[in-house]
Formats: structure tokens, C-alpha cells, sequence
């Protein structure tokens, strides 16, 4: 959220404070006055265009960068389609990279491939590259020696310091590359650009210790920091008093949260915050907090680590009634075997006793999953097992994925690759026994009423609105514009499989 005051009280005429968020908006508003210097040179608007790869913690740092670019002075804009392809003539690009998967880096290439020609048509264009694949040391040098039209690169760790970034380069007209090893502080009260005006995330934490041995985010998004649960409640506080009435709480393993406290210190202006101000906070007294919060209807939060995820905390879900009836829990494999090679830290057995717990005590839940098929060594006997676990707890859905090999990770040097066409046969069995067990969870519900949150208006049929229930599932029904925002009671008429046709009671 914006600090206005201290927005206000930032004078561009001298040097640039050295303490945070003031040091940022002090180059906001020096960016300002160059961006709206050359609007008037070219007699237009200044446009942006920002495209955002990966997970909710980078649509949620891209809601950031754009709500600096618009106090700036871009404004949305800049990309037309054409039944040929799509021009961009933006003035500002930026794309804020995922790196979980390596095709999502050759997208990127292909990306600036395409912008090099819409640049030398558009000079004034500028260019940014941000985000977990530039945390990479081998990403950041092929951009800076195979693409130099690209102005700005910068990692996960100072999204905060868009504006400095842009300033210097501006100034300068040289590129700036501008990437930290690792995170230095948490820098609070940087505004945000919400998607929806009602439903919003929070950031929570940052980065991740689990080191799972096929993923790269630890080394990409860095270990973990808790963010304090004043500056919490407070921006939540704020967010509602703006409008919102959904939160979804963030971190890369909501669960861990507030065991970082004491490592590291929030710095708010030139004051450092106390460890102690963390002190006797995790998850689940957080959430208790967050469900107090008056004019707030509903909460959310991922991802859930299975590890991770306590007895104390299935309480304070069912105690909590604003927490939604949805609970994102990763299975990955139902394997002991796998799992111990993939470094989850939970065997088979406990993962289903815990989901016995949570459905024990949490019996209208619905649990969606992640799920790998195909990790280097799985044998026909790991995937029956995984099976096994699926047609068990009866997920609502799953997202599946076929192994892919992350260069970087542990699981990369991994011998016993599995077979493209076995692969290929259990991910397929995989996606029609989920089908089949979700189909009868979905059909179950029809008939019920429930109460739905209504997002927008439906992509296919302009006379529906297309809204979300507690537990996550989708509703379309008839309705217009008027109904944004608004919480309805819905009668499930009939199951489509993954979402339903409803009608407002």
C-alpha cells in the first residue's frame, strides 16, 4: 500500500534518502517528471506492457512493478493483435521470468527474439527482464552477450527497486544490470496494482528452505523470511478499507511460517524492527488474527508443505470461519520411495494420515493437488503407489506434470531416467483416474446451494457471470456487470467436471 505521507514528504531536489521505501519513492518521483517531460514531447501517452511467467508470488510482484510504472506515468497499452501475429510498440516492456521449468526460459528467448525486431520499428522502446530466471548467473550472461537491446535486468530479490532502476538508466542511457545473490531486507509499503478490485494476495514470506531435490526455487527465490504479522494484519487492514474482501495469504510454504524469525530484520524507514516482534507467531495464530480482521469474508493461502502442516493448524481452519473450504496440500508422488529421493520429508503413510486428520476435523474440505509423474527411478511399483494414494483421498483436482530435468538441481544428475512412452502411458492413466474420482465428487454437490463470490463476466457468453465458491470450484450463471463483487447464494444445477452450471437463489 502506498505510504502517502511519506510519498508526500519526499523532496526530489536533493539526494536520495538511503533508507527504504523513502529512497523508492523518491525515484518515482523523479521518474515522473522525466516520463511526463518526454509525454509532452511526443504529444501522447507513455505505455507499458507487462507480461508475468510462473507462480502467484510473481503475479503478485508483478502487481507491484505496475503499480510503480503507473505512478510513474505509463499507462496499459502498447500491444495489438493482428490476425498475423501481435504488435508490441509499448514503451516499456517488461517480463517477469519463471525459471521452474527450462522451456519456460526458451519462451523467454523467444520473446526478446521477436521484441528485437519490434524495437529497431520502435526505438523509444524500452526493455526489462526481472524474476527467478534471472537469479540465474548463466541466464544473465547469455542476455547480456546475445541480447543487447535488453535495458534492464534485474532478479527477485529488488523488485523494490524498479524506479532506481529505471531512473538510472534513463539518466544514463547505458543498460543496468542489477542482481543480488541473495535478499538484504524486506522493504514495506510498496503499492500494488490489484487485478480484481475485491479479492487480492498478501505476501506473507519470502523464498524457501525445503530444497526439494527437482526444484530450483530455493536457489532462485532464496532461503526463508517471514514478514511480520503487524505489517500484515495492517496491509490487510488497509486492503479492506480499500474494498477487498478475499485475501490469499503467500508464501512459498505458508506452513514455516514465522520459524525465520530472528534471522533476518524487517527494516521499515531508518528503524530496524525487533525480533521479538515475532515472537510466538506461526501460521496458525496468524490466521487467527487475519480472521478477526472486521469487513474481511473470506481467506485463502498456498502452498501447504505436507511436512509442515500441524494438528494446531487444522484447528485453526475449522475454527476460523473465514477460512474458504479449500486446502492446496502437494503430494508430488505417493511413493515413500520417491518422495525420500525427491526430499519431501513425509512418506505415503503420513501424508494419509494427515489428510484422515484434516478430513477428521475438516470433513466439507475440498483438496486439490500437484502431482510428477515419471521422477528419474520411478518404477512401475512407485506409480501404483501414487495411484493408490489419488483414488484414496479424492482430490477435487490435480495439477499433473511429466518430470522435466532442471539443470541446477540435484534431481538433474539423477540416473534411471524413465522412458518417454512409459511416461507417457502413466500420465495418461494418472488424468482419467483423477477424472473419474473428481467426476463423482463433482456430481455429488449438484442440486446444493452454496454461497459464490462473482469474479467477472463469463469468457464465452457475455450474459453469464462466472463466479467462485469457498471451495474453489467455479459457478457460471446467468447475470450481468452489476453483480461483480458481490456474494451470492447458488444452486448447483448441473456438474460440467471441473465447474458447474448454477442458478442464483
Amino acid at each position: 500500500m502506498w505510504n502517502n505521507t511519506l510519498l508526500d514528504s519526499v523532496d526530489i531536489e536533493g539526494p536520495a534518502p538511503d533508507t527504504e521505501p523513502a529512497r523508492q519513492y523518491y525515484f518515482m518521483k523523479k521518474c515522473r517528471a522525466i516520463v511526463s517531460r518526454k509525454a509532452e514531447e511526443t504529444g501522447r501517452d507513455l505505455t507499458y506492457m507487462v507480461e508475468t511467467l510462473g507462480c502467484q508470488m510473481n503475479a503478485k510482484d508483478s502487481e507491484k512493478m505496475t503499480a510503480i510504472l503507473e505512478y510513474i506515468g505509463y499507462v496499459e497499452g502498447g500491444v495489438e493483435e493482428k490476425k498475423d501475429g501481435k504488435s508490441i510498440t509499448a514503451d516499456f516492456v517488461l517480463y517477469n521470468t519463471c525459471t521452474v521449468r527450462e522451456n519456460a526460459n526458451q519462451k523467454i528467448y523467444g520473446h526478446l527474439g521477436f521484441l528485437k525486431n519490434q524495437k529497431e520499428k520502435h526505438p523509444m522502446m524500452r526493455i526489462a527482464l526481472c524474476g527467478c530466471m534471472m537469479q540465474e548467473d548463466d541466464e544473465v550472461d547469455k542476455v547480456k552477450r546475445s541480447y543487447p537491446f535488453v535495458d534492464i535486468v534485474f532478479g527477485t530479490h529488488n523488485i523494490h527497486k524498479l524506479a532506481e532502476l529505471i531512473y538510472e538508466h534513463l539518466v544514463s542511457g547505458n543498460r543496468v544490470v542489477d542482481v543480488w545473490d541473495k535478499p538484504k531486507q524486506i522493504v514495506e509499503e510498496l503499492p500494488g496494482n490489484r487485478k480484481y478490485p475485491f479479492k487480492t494476495g498478501v505476501n506473507i514470506m519470502y523464498g524457501c528452505n525445503n530444497f526439494c531435490t527437482y526444484c530450483i526455487v530455493p536457489y532462485v527465490r532464496g532461503r526463508e523470511r517471514s514478514r511480520y504479522p503487524e505489517k500484515i494484519i495492517d496491509e490487510i487492514k488497509a486492503l479492506v478499507d480499500d474494498g477487498v474482501t478475499e485475501v490469499m495469504l503467500l508464501g512459498q510454504n505458508v506452513n514455516s511460517y514465522g520459524k525465520s524469525f530472528g534471522v533476518e530484520a524487517s527494516i521499515k524507514d531508518d528503524r530496524e524492527v525487533s525480533a521479538e516482534a515475532g515472537e510466538g507467531t506461526d501460521f496458525a495464530s496468524l490466521l487467527r488474527r487475519v480472521n478477526d480482521i472486521e469487513g474481511l469474508r473470506r481467506i485463502r493461502f498456498m502452498t501447504s508443505h505436507p511436512k509442515d502442516l500441524s494438528d494446531d493448524l487444522i484447528e485453526a481452519m475449522a475454527d476460523c470461519d473465514k477460512v474458504c473450504d479449500h486446502l492446496h496440500l502437494p503430494l508430488q508422488s505417493g511413493s515413500s520411495n520417491i518422495l525420500r529421493k525427491m526430499n519431501r520429508s513425509y512418506d505415503k503413510e503420513s501424508y494419509l494420515s494427515l489428510v484422515e486428520r484434516i478430513r477428521k476435523r475438516l470433513p466439507d474440505i475440498s483438496l486439490t493437488t500437484d502431482i510428477i509423474v515419471g521422477f528419474p527411478g520411478e518404477t512401475d511399483e512407485d506409480f501404483e503407489e501414487t495411484i493408490d494414494v489419488v483414488d484414496r483421498v479424492g482430490y477435487d483436482s490435480a495439477y499433473t506434470f511429466i518430470y522435466s530435468k532442471r539443470t541446477g538441481t540435484p534431481a538433474a544428475r539423477f540416473p534411471d531416467e524413465v522412458p518417454d512412452d512409459v511416461v507417457k502411458a502413466r500420465f495418461d492413466r494418472l488424468l482419467g483416474v483423477i477424472h473419474d474420482r473428481s467426476s463423482s465428487i463433482y456430481e455429488s454437490r449438484v442440486g446444493k446451494i452454496y454461497e459464490a463470490l462473482v469474479e467477472e463476466i463469463n469468457d464465452h457468453d457475455d450474459s453469464m457471470v462466472s463466479a467462485r465458491l469457498s471451495n474453489n470450484s467455479i459457478v457460471h450463471m446467468k447475470g450481468d456487470r452489476s453483480l461483480i463483487g458481490e456474494y451470492l447464494q447458488v444452486k448447483l444445477v448441473e456438474s460440467k467436471g471441473f465447474y458447474y452450471i448454477g442458478e442464483r437463489v
